[in-house]
């Protein structure tokens, strides 16, 4: 797999605002009520990530969640970071 170019991660990111682009890999801090909402969301993510055979770098202090996605194997963006980043999006309900 490829590296994504930066026209594609510029349109990304212009399509969602909430990730962060760190040097090579994107990442976005959800926030919830309290730790069993960060649980489930993690659960949620962990079954969506196992689906694509592709997992993001997980963090979570109590009602936060960070994520972090790069292909480490290509030493950057791929098509793959984006597209679950999109997927994972949606799994965060309600944020407060």
């Amino acid at each position: 797999m490829s590296l994504v170019g930066s026209h594609e991660v510029d349109a990304f990111l212009e399509a969602h605002p909430e990730w962060e682009l760190a040097g090579n890999e994107i990442t976005r801090t959800y926030e919830f009520g309290n730790f069993n909402e960060s649980m489930g969301f993690v659960t949620r993510v962990a079954l969506e990530s196992e689906k694509a055979d592709h997992h993001p770098d997980i963090d979570i202090r109590w009602n936060k969640v960070t994520l972090t996605l790069s292909t480490h194997s290509e030493g950057g963006l791929t098509a793959r970071d984006l597209t679950l980043a999109d997927t994972i999006d949606p799994l965060s309900g309600n944020l407060r």
